[in-house]
């Protein structure tokens, strides 16, 4: 298979925390919501052009007892609020040491998300800040692209095989790639 059998891409889901919104661990308060530089007009830009979006995020206060389901609602709700509406959201609410299939780097959550929008995980890319994010993406059959903010470690930027500085240049590098 050569580059000309890349499916055609029908979705684009982002990890939340560190990557639509700036990273405030374990937040369960609504007016801590910031969009992170350019999310509003890249989101906008795929919406335009009749892509899918979504968010697949893994919400391990929930397990921990640090927040509650609702918490995670309202603040997911506030992400809407801020950078529009999204046609999937995905949360994993379990913690590491539950060993579920949802939660990131496991590919449970691309699966279902990509199971929504009635889409093949092939038609869909995931983007996020860390390596679980792009194994996930990669285990589920999606393409992942990496946006390395300062929590990113070296290894999983070199282990990354698509690497942007920005949400508007990954954007970039998946639309090129699939034209």
């Amino acid at each position: 298979m050569g580059s000309s059998a890349t499916p055609q891409l029908k979705a684009v889901l982002f990890d939340r925390d560190g990557t639509l919104v700036v990273d405030v661990p374990y937040n369960g308060d609504p007016g801590l919501v910031q969009p992170m530089p350019g999310a509003k007009d890249v989101l906008d830009s795929l919406r335009r052009q009749g892509l899918a979006t979504g968010v697949i995020s893994n919400q391990s206060g929930i397990a921990r007892g640090i927040l509650t389901a609702a918490d995670v609602a309202g603040v997911n709700a506030r992400v809407e609020e801020l950078l529009g509406p999204f046609d999937v959201w995905e949360v994993c609410p379990h913690s590491e040491e539950d060993g579920c299939a949802c939660r990131k780097p496991a590919p449970g959550m691309v699966h279902i998300a990509c199971r929504k929008l009635g889409i093949e995980p092939s038609e869909a890319a995931l983007i996020g800040d860390i390596g679980s994010d792009i194994l996930a993406a990669e285990a589920a059959g999606a393409r992942g692209i990496l946006v390395p903010t300062a929590v990113t470690r070296p290894d999983e930027v070199s282990r990354s095989a698509l690497v942007a500085s920005d949400l508007a240049g990954a954007v970039d590098l998946l639309l090129e790639r699939t034209q």
